[in-house]
C-alpha cells in the first residue's frame, strides 16, 4: 500500500533538486502553467524523461513533443 501511495503522492520521478525540493506540479503552478494542460504536460514529460523508467526516455520526450506540437497548432488555428 505504501508503494502505491508513493506513486500518487509526491512520486520521486517528479521530484528534483539535491533535497527533492522541487516537484513538477509545484513548479508548474508557480510559473502559471497549471492553466494550460498542453504546456504543463510538456514540462512534466521532459522533467521525468528517463527518470521514471530509463527504458522509456525517448517515449517521454515523444509525448512532450506531441503536447508541444498540439499547443502550437491550437495557437496557429486561433490566429
Amino acid at each position: 500500500m505504501n508503494e502505491n501511495k508513493e506513486m500518487v503522492n509526491h512520486p520521486s520521478h517528479y521530484q528534483f533538486g539535491n533535497d527533492k525540493t522541487y516537484e513538477v506540479v509545484n513548479v508548474c503552478e508557480a510559473w502559471g502553467l497549471d492553466k494550460d494542460a498542453y504546456i504543463f504536460n510538456v514540462v512534466k514529460y521532459v522533467a521525468r524523461a528517463g527518470k521514471k523508467d530509463t527504458d522509456k526516455e525517448l517515449q517521454d520526450l515523444e509525448k512532450a513533443k506531441w503536447y508541444l506540437e498540439r499547443r502550437i497548432e491550437r495557437i496557429k488555428n486561433v490566429s
